[in-house]
């Protein structure tokens, strides 16, 4: 059974954005994009692929799932299919249509629709965000990659948003690393 992956950068106080949205918090540079980007180049936006030349084959990942408010952030960079190399689904319940061609809209249970593509043939389902969607798919999620950025934001969107209460879910850390830059990068998985 394929594995649902909630592969996400975060604050050390547990946002994945400003409430605005933006993320230009987070440091770019330093050692930890290349050497993650070289583990998991299925997680860069298409766009860019293209401009670095990337040729990679889906290993990890292929199919993405995230939320209107995700997908929200490619449109505003320009695009409405940011992962064109990927199947694509978006998670809302005020978009009316597709937002793409290649882009599928699950406008009704989220957690039918994970279970659904689990089911099927082929690697990794990444849960792209965002934290309100992941809150909802916590009863699915196997995974958790989590690219942890020193930086204390206050407040924002939360890393699983912020829903009602949850029983605790155990998950144990299956890897971590710490790059020069500061980030750590740590991979979960459910007990």
């Amino acid at each position: 059974m394929r594995k649902l992956t909630y592969y996400v950068a975060s604050t050390i106080d547990g946002f994945i954005a400003a409430e605005d949205g933006s993320v230009d918090f987070f440091p770019v540079g330093g050692d930890h994009g290349p050497a993650i980007t070289a583990q998991y180049p299925e997680t860069v936006p298409t766009k860019v692929r293209d401009a670095l030349g990337m040729q990679s084959a889906n290993e990890t990942f292929d199919t993405v799932l995230m939320g209107r408010k995700t997908h929200d952030f490619g449109v505003k960079t320009g695009t409405s299919s940011p992962y064109s190399h990927l199947r694509q689904f978006v998670v809302s319940t005020t978009l009316l249509e597709n937002p793409a061609p290649d882009v599928e809209l699950v406008s009704d249970d989220p957690l039918a629709k994970v279970r659904e593509l689990k089911a099927e043939r082929g690697v990794g389902i990444w849960l792209c965000g965002g934290g309100e969607l992941a809150h909802h798919l916590l009863p699915e999620i196997d995974q958790i990659f989590l690219k942890l950025y020193p930086v204390v934001l206050g407040s924002g969107r939360a890393l699983f948003g912020h829903g009602a209460g949850v029983d605790p879910i155990d998950f144990h850390v299956v890897s971590s690393r710490v790059f020069g830059d500061g980030v750590a990068f740590l991979k979960y998985s459910r007990s």
